[in-house]
């Protein structure tokens, strides 16, 4: 395969084999104690593909993976591709009732777990009847019921299977969280996945390129930098779990050049005492997703940390996109920046009418880089889109927000928390913005709650510096200042921490539960 192969056909199945039969010393991964060459990953990945191929596992086959972050792990995602099947990784986070759901919504042939996650599987293992027999993988224990991971792949063949492998063909079936209800399975084409190293020139992904990772590998954020990684014949350098000093260290240690992180993540290392005496110059490029990034963090990102930073706007689901290239443009950090490039972008109304700069609407796009549909779920599907005049399909964010002047996005909030108080909409983006600015606020979430006078009412949910003096009545009365009539709290709480998804959402719906609870109609 020439270089010039890295194009709208390359599938990342047959450039791992590449970087390993013309740069098989070259390091590919680094995780712990362990390094492994282009050589030796396309070695287990080969061992990988064959063995699910005998286990009568084929062309868009689901295989599911529920596991900590290890080498086993990478190899396994890239062995299950390279078998022609389709990867269906899942979430430790999730309960094991939802975990049941996914696994049989996606019909997953086969399973690997480690040792942390059997307890959850160990309450649904005999409702899973889709899973082969010979079909449940071990990674880091023993179990009678479960084959050992390393002695299965050390009984297969080394070769390449040389399996066909279509740019239409299922790549993943990525989970919701299933905070919203049911878990709905988010499925990707090659094709969708292609398109994500298509930013080697903008981005500097190259041969020597030294990701750094500590967001999980069942998550979309992951894959955004991984797959370009591998793609390049870059390094990855996987970290087990999110720990900022550890991560302060092996960054400097292995002179990493690029990462990605959620937000949250950026606030700690922010936070961090020590963070200033770590060599960070090798960096080249940050990436932050998955959530808006606070402008402070990004000032700080662009002025204290070497190296270029985008924010990525986006959804797992895809179509909506837009990025802000923070050091180009410092003056537009309270934005998400501008559409991406060759995608469509539009901001409608509720009669999907495209709406003049200045004027709020929902985000809605269309690119290559779109979900297949939900897996299973066509009406669910439908929901999330919209069909033009031309018969074109367009993806529906859910977000509101609006352009600027500059064509720069502002995004406010999700529709489903928008606080509609009095007749008024008021966006949470805008109070926590302004709660955030007190000095004694670490972390803060605003929510709709019953209001017998204004049908719902904000309430400013707040995680306060440590040492903070302010009382929760001081700071609402302080953030009020800074609002509009329509958008004031109406109260502020204290809370030790506030509930996040693993790559740092915030999990509203958790926080209205209680105020909700026993109503038969719920607003937001």
């Amino acid at each position: 395969m020439a270089l010039s192969a890295f194009s709208d056909q390359a599938d990342i199945s047959d450039l791992i084999d590449y970087h390993a039969r013309t740069r098989p010393d070259g390091e590919a991964l680094v995780f712990e104690d362990t390094r492994l060459s282009w050589a030796a990953v396309d070695n287990t990945v080969n061992r990988v593909a064959n063995g699910l191929i005998a286990l009568g596992i084929g062309r868009n086959d689901k295989v599911a993976i529920l596991a900590d972050t290890s080498v086993d792990y990478f190899c396994t995602f890239f062995g299950i591709l390279r078998a022609g099947a389709c990867v269906v990784p899942l979430s430790g986070m999730a309960t094991a009732d939802s975990l049941k759901l996914m696994i049989q919504d996606s019909g997953a042939k086969a399973l690997f777990i480690s040792l942390k996650t059997k307890p959850l599987i160990d309450e649904i293992d005999a409702d899973l009847p889709s899973i082969l027999e010979g079909g449940r993988f071990a990674f880091d224990f023993s179990d009678a019921r479960w084959s050992d991971y390393h002695g299965w792949i050390a009984g297969q063949p080394d070769l390449n299977p040389d399996t066909s492998i279509d740019v239409l063909d299922d790549f993943n079936i990525i989970y919701s969280s299933g905070t919203t209800g049911v878990p709905k399975g988010i499925l990707h084409d090659h094709r969708t996945r292609i398109s994500y190293w298509g930013g080697r020139d903008q981005y500097g992904f190259w041969t020597d390129t030294r990701m750094i990772l500590s967001t999980p590998l069942y998550s979309n954020t992951t894959l955004f930098a991984l797959l370009p990684t591998v793609a390049w014949g870059g390094t990855v350098i996987l970290l087990p779990r999110s720990d900022t000093a550890n991560y302060l260290r092996l960054a400097e240690q292995e002179k990493a050049t690029h990462t990605i992180q959620v937000p949250v993540q950026y606030h700690r290392l922010h936070d961090f005492p020590d963070v200033g005496k770590y060599d960070l110059s090798s960096f080249i490029w940050k990436f932050s997703t998955s959530a808006p990034l606070r402008p402070e963090h990004k000032k700080w990102l662009i002025t204290d940390w070497p190296g270029g930073l985008t924010e990525i706007y986006g959804m797992t689901e895809g179509g909506v996109g837009c990025r802000l290239d923070a050091h180009d443009h410092p003056d537009k950090l309270h934005t998400v920046g501008q559409p991406i490039e060759g995608a469509e972008f539009r901001i409608v109304d509720q009669d999907m009418n495209e709406v003049p700069r200045g004027e709020t609407g929902e985000l809605i796009g269309r690119s290559d880089f779109m979900m297949t549909g939900y897996y299973n779920k066509p009406d669910k599907t439908a929901e999330s889109r919209w069909v033009d005049e031309q018969g074109r399909i367009w993806q529906r964010s859910g977000d509101m927000g609006k352009m600027d002047e500059d064509g720069f996005v502002i995004l406010l909030d999700r529709m489903k928390d928008m606080i509609i108080s009095g007749g008024f909409n008021v966006y949470a983006a805008d109070l926590e913005a302004a709660l955030q600015k007190h000095p004694d606020v670490h972390d803060v979430a605003v929510i709709g709650i019953p209001s017998d006078d204004w049908g719902e009412t904000p309430l400013g949910l707040v995680v306060t510096q440590e040492g903070a003096a302010a009382t929760a009545e001081e700071i609402c009365n302080w953030a009020n200042q800074q609002l509009g009539k329509q958008q004031r709290l109406s109260a502020v709480e204290f809370r030790d921490s506030l509930p996040r998804s693993t790559i740092g959402k915030l999990l509203k719906r958790e926080l209205r539960e209680p105020y909700w609870a026993g109503r038969e109609g719920r607003v937001g």
